[in-house]
């Protein structure tokens, strides 16, 4: 009994000691990824004089999340030492943006792609990957919950710090300064995955040595076949397509409203709305379940941007962002607790790196859409974003409830395959 109690309590402080741990490593990985986004096109404007070649080496850094995503994700579910693939993996990121500071306006332009090309590659691994071993710390529960939603909460706090640490760092010091401090930010995340105390067992089952094309194809089967997280994903990807444009409607609004330098106020009011919605759904605890959540957070995240639409001035405006932005926390977070719960451990990483980087090609769809808006528009743009929203929840719960209409079917045939079996052995069970 001592030794049980014992080793519990060990567990417990193992606990304790892992997600603090993550949540500082997720922190430091995802400030240096928000922040590179702005600091590259900043760097780009003061050695070359124009902003074209920092959207350029933008466009190669965030394009690649598509495409890898999937193959980072089944990579580091195959990896043998996990530690070691998540710790080259940024310290590759690290590099890259620490070759991309020194190689803007001064390399040709088709080298500066590639190597934020390469460096985008490892993009999917801080995105979605990180959060993964979030199951590799916590067993399923009540503390496993919490987690992801104080992983949430780091989502949108770095998505808040870095764009500011960047601008701060690239006027105060310079941009080359900027991207520096960002690498180092994420070579400080490489050298703290590599303390992560990850469990072993049930949440990191070994595979069976198995082709890579054959485990990239039963990752994705797994987002199609398991409902919950085919509804999450397909609800969150068409949400992502209005809030991809929400950055230029929310520009053209505030051009609209009168104060046309006030598009990046309505912004930082978005994220950091969202930030004080995760916090508060880690503090307080909602009983509600995840799937409930989810559609209160979408439809939400509606309500506010619909109100925006509406809103006579900036300030007023602003607030309407906030309160959306609050809500679409919500959704984040309950979005990070269901990839865990319904995916296998084997494809668990591939789950949460394909799911975001979908999430990112629907942003970057939706940011292309917003480019036929003018500032006469944007209220009615803004109010088709809202529209996606409720769209988005209402996606989600058809699915849920063919899911539901599914698994009552399947119980009945198992009763009567039973009663059937008493006086025919022969019948089939369903496949």
């Amino acid at each position: 009994m001592s030794e049980r109690s014992g080793g519990r309590s060990h567990e417990r402080s193992r606990q304790r000691r892992g997600v603090p741990r993550y949540l500082l490593t997720a922190f430091v990985a995802r400030l240096a990824d928000e922040g590179t986004a702005v600091a590259v096109v900043v760097l780009a404007v003061a050695r070359t004089g124009s902003a074209a070649q920092g959207a350029f080496v933008l466009t190669a850094w965030t394009a690649p999340h598509v495409l890898a995503a999937p193959l980072a994700g089944a990579m580091a579910e195959r990896a043998r030492r996990p530690r070691l693939f998540y710790c080259g993996a940024l310290g590759g990121f690290a590099l890259a943006i620490s070759a991309v500071a020194f190689s803007v306006g001064r390399l040709p332009l088709a080298l500066v792609l590639a190597v934020a090309a390469a460096g985008g590659c490892c993009g999917p691994i801080v995105s979605g990957g990180l959060s993964s071993l979030v199951a590799r710390l916590v067993p399923a529960g009540g503390e496993r919950d919490r987690a992801y939603s104080w992983d949430a909460v780091i989502y949108n706090a770095a998505a808040v710090a870095g764009p500011g640490t960047a601008g701060i760092l690239a006027s105060a010091v310079s941009p080359v300064a900027a991207m520096l401090v960002l690498s180092a930010a994420a070579t400080c995340a490489c050298a703290l995955t590599a303390l992560l105390p990850l469990r072993v067992g049930a949440e990191a089952v070994p595979a069976a040595p198995t082709r890579l094309h054959r485990d990239l194809a039963d990752g994705l089967k797994t987002v199609w076949r398991e409902r919950e997280l085919r509804a999450i994903t397909a609800a969150t990807c068409l949400a992502f397509t209005g809030i991809g444009a929400l950055t230029t409607t929310g520009v053209l609004l505030a051009t609209h409203l009168g104060s046309a330098g006030a598009g990046g106020l309505l912004m930082t009011a978005f994220a950091v709305g969202a930030l004080a919605g995760t916090l508060g759904l880690a503090r307080l605890r909602p009983t509600l379940a995840p799937q409930r959540l989810a559609v209160v957070g979408l439809l939400g995240t509606a309500a506010g941007l619909a109100a925006a639409a509406g809103a006579p001035s900036v300030p007023v405006a602003a607030a309407c962002f906030a309160v959306a932005g609050a809500f679409d926390g919500l959704v984040l977070t309950v979005t990070l607790r269901l990839r865990a719960d319904h995916s296998p451990a084997r494809w668990r990483t591939q789950v949460f790196t394909t799911g975001a980087g979908l999430k990112m090609s629907a942003a970057a769809a939706g940011a292309a859409l917003a480019g036929a808006a003018t500032a006469g528009t944007a209220r009615e743009y803004l109010a088709g974003i809202a529209l996606v929203q409720v769209a988005a929840a209402l996606i989600y719960l058809l699915i849920r409830r063919d899911a539901r209409r599914d698994a009552s079917r399947e119980v009945s045939g198992g009763r009567s395959g039973r009663g059937a079996g008493r006086s025919r052995p022969s019948v089939r069970p369903r496949s």
